[in-house]
């Protein structure tokens, strides 16, 4: 028996990275806070991948994985859907 919840009405996701501080409005919780859990691997709805010999890391949170892990979606992002 799977424990994967089906659910009746999806979003139409794009596969559009949610930004960070649209993530941070939504949830009340810190920019740095939301780097930190991807970074260190507790928070599970995006990736933070670091650059070759660097400190910088670069974070891609695809609204789909968004919403099954926080349950946030937004359709109409402002500045349209960029990819």
């Amino acid at each position: 028996m799977s424990n994967k919840i089906m659910y009746a009405n999806t979003p139409s996701f794009t596969g559009r990275h949610v930004p960070i501080e649209e993530i941070a409005k939504a949830t009340s919780r810190s920019r740095a806070f939301l780097r930190e859990g991807l970074k260190q691997g507790f928070l599970k709805f995006g990736y933070a991948c670091k650059k070759n010999d660097s400190q910088v890391f670069s974070f891609y949170c695809p609204d789909k994985l968004v919403w099954e892990e926080l349950g946030y979606f937004n359709d109409k992002p402002e500045g349209g859907n960029k990819l």
